[in-house]
């Protein structure tokens, strides 16, 4: 049996209810209004439930306490000054009416959907701020989570039931109530689509969205090409202007408030929606970073960072993110530094991630895209080559990325013979960027294969010769007396993922010196650090055969002597 409202609140909550009307009214006004409100400070249309109109941080931390304030019945963390900053911007569009539009850029893992999307959402229907809300997901799956949580808010919640009733009622077939939409009893709706669906055309009733919320509207497809991010942009252009209401005045009196428009997200590149966004003037921008400093990379190379990461790419240290580890530890107190949501972002964890990937982490995590659309590599780390065939290897693999022609307009052939030691480092112990013909290029991949007796693995990119290639190499390996007795699997592919994406993709491996070059090999390297993007690059062959070359190395095992299977006839059967 549901217990009463006034058996589950708490000394706390009284102590925030207190506080809160305190600073909306002063002190004097404030025990005033607890005295005439004192039979009923949390049940229907008591004092709970009339503050929470008016304070949105009150609302979160009282109604949705289980999810904004720490207890120890859950794993909620203790807010930052920018959630707060961010409920006080939506009571400037709610309560105070100062303007439409809103973009919310911010860190990945800053709970932002959940301070912004979750809370905003409950709290608009709650108070019916808006009858028709629409909730734009990235994918319908993230769509169809949000209106889950929103449901079990509405739903479950002992704090919003006692103060508005029952909001959802699944059992009456009057309100729709499925993994999209939310129709409540007091007649509001909350709505989710995927961002490719359009937003123009939908009612509720006779009402336009009155609240239209963009989550991570944009994905990576959409920022690959020119003409992708021009697509997403005027998409949500026209949909706007289409969507939404215009406000609406009498006798020069606002009697009905436009459409409010939230976007929240990341900026992936210096021209995407979210980018553009920024420059329109009829939204109010809040843009944050997770570590709050002018200069990520400068302060990750300096001072005891920059001992920090010397320790952590110690190729030859098999221990290199323990005592790394260590010497943070050592000099914690030093190497502490602030950050947007001190009980979410450890400064260690920050960095690891930085140290990992660079640009990956500029971007999710401190919204800086100015480097995204120019050169993915900045620095290689190469050495001897004694000093790379001194490791002991796990595995050895040669990756061929083959070229038809000859002529120096072409691309060209590149072969990659990487590997990889104990501690996860890889080594390109063999790169190289030629023009070889059909028959050249086959010798060459068969000199490799007696150079590096530890190759195990041959990868060959199906797209050029169609396995014909392949089938001479193998004819070859036959016919050799030594290579014939090795274990040389062949694997014979065609090139299916976005090469962009893919490059990209090992630009922290490669700037921080996970992956280590041969001197001997600078034209390969620097084929490597000139590259600029597809459609910006002349030729991208080592950049790309290098990058699957680190696939491979993560997917592929050495493994058992291969059971061979022969025909039954051999037994004379």
């Amino acid at each position: 049996m549901a217990k009463n409202i006034n058996q589950i609140v708490t000394p706390e909550d009284m102590a925030l209810l207190f506080q809160t009307v305190t600073d909306l009214y002063g002190v004097d006004n404030a025990q005033k209004i607890l005295e005439q409100y004192g039979g009923n400070l949390w049940g229907r249309d008591g004092l709970a439930f009339i503050i929470g109109r008016e304070s949105l941080p009150f609302f979160c931390r009282y109604f949705l306490q289980d999810t904004f304030r720490p207890k120890p019945d859950n794993t909620a963390r203790e807010l930052a000054p920018i959630h707060y900053e961010v409920w006080d911007a939506l009571e400037d569009m709610f309560i105070r009416d100062a303007y439409d539009k809103l973009e919310l850029v911010m860190p990945r893992g800053s709970s932002k959907t959940t301070t912004c999307d979750f809370a905003l959402t409950v709290w608009a229907h709650c108070y019916k701020l808006s009858v028709y809300t629409l909730i734009c997901g990235k994918t319908e799956q993230d769509a169809t989570e949000f209106v889950r949580n929103v449901r079990t808010a509405l739903e479950e919640n002992p704090y919003i039931n006692a103060a508005f009733g029952k909001l959802l009622d699944p059992r009456n077939k009057r309100f729709v109530c499925n993994s999209l939409e939310l129709e409540l009893t007091n007649h509001t709706k909350v709505q989710a689509i995927s961002s490719t669906s359009s937003m123009r055309g939908k009612k509720f009733g006779n009402h336009r969205p009155s609240l239209i919320i963009a989550d991570d509207y944009q994905g990576k497809s959409d920022i690959l090409t020119q003409e992708a991010r021009d697509r997403k942009y005027n998409t949500w252009v026209e949909d706007c202007t289409y969507a939404g209401d215009t406000a609406v005045f009498r006798n020069g009196k606002k009697v009905k408030q436009a459409t409010k428009f939230v976007v929240l997200g990341t900026l992936m590149h210096r021209d995407c929606f979210m980018s553009r966004l920024l420059n329109d003037s009829s939204y109010k921008h809040i843009v944050r970073r997770a570590v709050d400093v002018a200069d990520v990379d400068a302060f990750f190379n300096s001072g005891h960072w920059a001992k920090f990461k010397a320790i952590l790419f110690n190729a030859k240290d098999m221990l290199a993110k323990d005592n790394a580890t260590e010497y943070y530890y050592a000099h914690e107190a030093e190497m502490q530094f602030k950050t947007l949501w001190p009980d979410k972002y450890n400064c260690l964890d920050l960095a690891l991630d930085y140290y990992a990937n660079p640009s990956a982490f500029k971007q999710e995590l401190q919204n800086d895209v100015s480097k995204v659309g120019e050169k993915a590599f900045h620095a290689v780390k190469h050495v001897p080559a004694a000093e790379i065939e001194d490791n002991d290897f796990d595995l050895t693999i040669l990756v061929c990325d083959p070229a038809v022609e000859t002529n120096k307009e072409n691309d060209y052939t590149a072969l990659c013979v990487a590997g990889k030691t104990s501690n996860g480092f890889r080594w390109v112990r063999r790169g190289e960027i030629e023009r070889y013909s059909f028959d050249a290029y086959v010798d060459r991949v068969i000199q490799l294969l007696e150079t590096f007796e530890d190759i195990s693995f041959v990868w060959v990119e199906k797209n050029t010769f169609n396995g014909a290639d392949v089938r001479e190499i193998r004819k070859r390996i036959e016919a050799h007396d030594t290579l014939k007795r090795r274990r040389i699997e062949i694997i014979n592919e065609r090139q299916t993922k976005n090469k962009e994406n893919k490059i990209r993709a090992i630009g922290g491996k490669v700037d921080s010196g996970f992956i280590v070059f041969c001197d001997d090999d600078e034209p390969f390297y620097s084929q490597v650090l000139a590259y600029e993007g597809e459609g910006y690059t002349l030729h991208d062959d080592a950049p790309d055969v290098l990058a699957e070359a680190d696939r491979l190395l993560d997917i592929l095992k050495e493994e058992t002597p291969l059971m061979r299977v022969y025909d039954l006839s051999v037994l004379g059967l």
